[in-house]
């Protein structure tokens, strides 16, 4: 992620400050780095949150069945603003944590969302690279200047609906790397060819655009919505790239991605702080490493990735420094009375975050403890990975903290206007949170933290190569 932030409100005063995503739309100069396989886990169907969480899945993706067959997931509850917005990054993930509860229906879902992703790639109505975009529409809606989206996930020219009302009309590595890494899991689980030719594709459109000769190395952060490359290199995308390029070795046979998952390697671990014991962000320029604000997921995405020891001391640094309690008696939380939840906020600046500012126009004053329930779900998995003493009780409480959300946060919101399941999917954050890097995260039902959720619930690590 860079310090390179625009703070712009994209909708011009109509409607909310939008994701992260926006800022590689057509024309946008600045950019943050986005999020963005299945491990070992046997879970079937668990516990009663974890059913929960898969039927929050199996509402946004039905979000709207007048449609079409072929459908993407709405990546957050209408609540949001976003509309029938479909993240990529979020449906990547939502295959991941469908595939790591084993059973009929959920493999047949993660199926259905493979295909969406590959039909998305083959129909796009600018490119024929195996591109995707990051987000697109999957349902109608009136935008704030009153315009009308008339169309599902496919146009009626049979053209994937690319996100264009928000500017979701960019290509980043690190939403791509993890289309590939849920396609080539969809591969490895169903033996069909098609997912890894997908994902084959995307692999090659990341080495076409994204390898960089400058001095850090790796791979850069992608193209806007014109198609001009960004200049930033995240240490984020690289460690997606990791599992990518080694899942695609070993599907493939193909050494060249073994030498393409070493670039993006060495460029994770020149981002290393040896004295503090973390990864920083990335690099704006190529040359320069970036060392504020520092993130949460380059911590423990890491992990889940390289497994290194010689690096597990991150999740101590995101477990410490980014920890957080939110509850309702803090000055700007939205938490109801008598309710309390621990977790991680997403990076050293949302601690330090002006709580006398709104995080954008029109939006509300942020809690420097938000909880941010993705991240802390990432770390629950991390720490359950890394197996050290005192890791699994660590994990619970932060997965305890999580399904509590569940039961009594982002009750009565809709997805296509639709009523949710009684208390199904987590929040995005249990209160508005400042991220430090220009976007805001709210309490929402969000596909992303929900699939995240599971994964750490069952034990399956999706960055595993």
């Amino acid at each position: 992620m860079t310090g390179m932030i625009d703070r712009t409100d994209m909708t011009d005063g109509q409607g909310p400050l939008l994701s992260r995503r926006t800022l590689i739309g057509v024309g946008i100069g600045a950019a943050v780095f986005t999020a963005g396989g299945v491990g070992s886990a046997h879970a079937g169907e668990g516990s009663e949150p974890r059913r929960r969480a898969q039927a929050f899945i199996a509402a946004a993706m039905a979000a709207y069945p007048d449609h079409g067959p072929i459908r993407l997931a709405q990546s957050y509850t209408d609540q949001a603003g976003l509309f029938s917005t479909a993240f990529t990054y979020d449906n990547a993930l939502a295959i991941l944590a469908l595939l790591a509860v084993r059973t009929p229906d959920a493999r047949s879902r993660a199926v259905s969302l493979g295909d969406a992703l590959l039909y998305a790639q083959q129909h796009d109505p600018a490119h024929d690279d195996g591109r995707l975009r990051q987000g697109y529409n999957v349902g109608p809606y009136t935008f704030y200047d009153g315009s009308l989206q008339p169309d599902g996930f496919v146009r009626a020219d049979g053209s994937a609906n690319v996100g264009a009302q928000f500017g979701f009309t960019g290509t980043a590595v690190g939403d791509m790397a993890w289309a590939g890494i849920a396609l080539a899991a969809l591969a490895g689980r169903t033996g069909k060819r098609r997912f890894l030719d997908g994902a084959v594709r995307i692999g090659e459109w990341i080495e076409r655009n994204g390898r960089t000769d400058e001095p850090l190395g790796g791979y850069k952060f992608g193209v806007d919505g014109g198609n001009r490359p960004l200049p930033f290199t995240s240490t984020e995308h690289n460690t997606d790239l990791v599992c990518l390029f080694g899942r695609l070795a070993r599907l493939t046979g193909d050494r060249v991605w073994l030498e393409r998952r070493a670039c993006a390697r060495e460029f994770v671990e020149r981002m290393w702080e040896v004295d503090g014991g973390f990864f920083y962000t990335g690099t704006n320029d190529g040359v320069t490493v970036n060392t504020s604000p520092v993130p949460e997921d380059t911590q423990t995405w890491t992990h889940l990735a390289l497994g290194s020891r010689a690096h597990a001391s991150s999740l101590d640094w995101a477990a410490r420094e980014l920890a957080v309690v939110d509850h309702a008696g803090r000055r700007n939380s939205t938490v109801p009375a008598g309710q309390s939840y621990e977790g991680v906020t997403f990076s050293s600046a949302s601690l330090l975050a002006d709580e006398d500012v709104p995080i954008a126009d029109s939006q509300p004053k942020p809690d420097r403890n938000g909880v941010w329930f993705e991240g802390t779900a990432h770390l629950a998995l991390a720490l359950r990975e890394r197996g050290a003493r005192g890791d699994e009780a660590r994990a619970r409480r932060l997965i305890d903290s999580l399904e509590r959300a569940q039961e009594l946060l982002g009750g009565g919101q809709t997805v296509g206007g639709r009523a949710l399941p009684e208390r199904a999917g987590v929040v995005s954050a249990s209160s508005p949170l400042d991220t430090g890097f220009g976007f805001g995260y709210y309490p929402y039902r969000h596909l992303g933290a929900t699939a995240w959720y599971v994964m750490a619930a069952v034990r399956s690590n999706p960055l595993r190569a």
